[in-house]
Formats: structure tokens, C-alpha cells, sequence
């Protein structure tokens, strides 16, 4: 009971957060920057991406195997992969196995270039003025991140991985712009196609879920 209960409590707090994206990517500024992110979008973002997905899957399937980083807060509560999501092993075999999910990403997408966004303003603007050691550090902090929104520990550190692009993505539009505004939408150009990609994967589980 407790469990449902914080699961219920996770999935409120979650669907009330991506509400709040999806009506900002809705509001002038908001619209303006998915615009700019989105219409910059071409095959460079794209296809490093299956690349840098393997790297992330190659070094979470080793890590998960080491006692301990296999954990996380939200698979703790039966949940499956990000809490974003809305997959919990509570609602398989009910309707809510695939609505939940479905509704969380119908507010996901339209807000996904601003998510990545305000992330890239986070780990990568600035990063020209940074020495080679803080970088790592902050390709690290960009994974470990993610364990506070439930993701196991040995997964957010494979997710440096992903980072270590998105910040080669903003060193490289940085050299060649000299802007690092320029180069924040560029590096948030990149991340975008990565999750895009992934939530697609997401949409196609859903439909098959709720097609058995």
C-alpha cells in the first residue's frame, strides 16, 4: 500500500512537471526556442545518435552487473526505466500499463527541445572557458544527475556517456561560431535528435502494449 501510494505520488509529480513543459513550449519564449532548436535539427544530430546509444547501453549492461549501481529509487517502487515514462510493474496487465504512459508522452514531446535545453544551459554553456578536468566532471555530474529522478545508479553513470557528446557538440559549434548561445542550441540540437529517438522507441513499446 505504501508503494502505490508514493507511486501514485511519483506519476502526479512527474505528470504535473511535464503539464508545466508542455505549456511553456506553448508560451512566446518557449515556442520561440523549440522553433530555433527544432528547425536546426539536421543529419549530423541524427546519425551519431545510434552510436552514442550503444556506448550508453554498452557501459550501463556493465555497470548494472556491479553489486549495488543497480539501484535506483523508482525501480525500487517497481518502476521501469525513467519515471518520465510512467511505466510501473503495478499497472501491468491493467488498462493503466499503456495510458499512463501515453498521456505522459503526448505532454513530453511538444516540450523535449526545452528539457534538453535548459539541461545543455546546465552541463555544457561556458564550457569553452572550462579547463579539460572540469569538463569531466561535468560530463559526470550530467549522468549522475539522473539518479534523482530514479534512474539506477550504474545507468546515470553510462549516461556520461551521452554527455560526453552533447559537450563535444558544444566545444566544436563553439570553434566554429565563437558564440556560446550558438553553440548552447547547438549541443541542445543534438541532445534533442538523442532523446527524440528514444522516446520514439518508447512510442512503438506503447502502441505494441496496448495493441496485445
Amino acid at each position: 500500500m505504501i508503494e502505490d501510494a508514493l507511486t501514485v505520488a511519483v506519476l502526479a509529480f512527474v505528470g504535473a512537471r511535464l503539464f508545466n513543459g508542455l505549456r511553456r513550449s506553448f508560451s512566446g519564449d518557449g515556442r520561440s526556442t523549440v522553433r530555433e532548436i527544432v528547425s536546426g535539427i539536421g543529419r549530423r544530430h541524427i546519425w551519431p545518435v545510434p552510436f552514442v546509444l550503444g556506448g550508453v547501453i554498452a557501459v550501463a549492461t556493465t555497470l548494472l552487473r556491479v553489486p549495488g549501481l543497480d539501484w535506483g529509487w523508482w525501480s525500487a517502487l517497481g518502476g521501469q526505466g525513467n519515471p518520465v515514462f510512467g511505466a510501473n510493474d503495478s499497472t501491468v496487465g491493467t488498462v493503466w500499463e499503456w495510458l499512463v504512459p501515453a498521456v505522459f508522452l503526448v505532454l513530453l514531446v511538444p516540450a523535449l527541445p526545452l528539457f534538453a535545453f535548459a539541461e545543455e544551459q546546465m552541463f555544457r554553456r561556458g564550457a569553452e572557458q572550462w579547463s579539460r578536468r572540469r569538463r569531466v566532471v561535468k560530463v559526470v555530474q550530467f549522468g549522475l544527475v539522473h539518479t534523482l529522478i530514479g534512474i539506477p545508479i550504474g545507468t546515470a553513470i553510462a549516461l556520461s556517456v551521452g554527455g560526453a557528446y552533447f559537450m563535444s557538440s558544444y566545444l566544436r559549434a563553439y570553434a566554429h561560431t565563437g558564440s556560446s548561445t550558438e553553440a548552447t542550441f547547438e549541443s541542445a540540437r543534438a541532445h534533442t535528435a538523442y532523446n527524440g529517438i528514444i522516446v520514439g522507441v518508447v512510442v512503438l513499446v506503447v502502441i505494441a502494449t496496448a495493441l496485445q
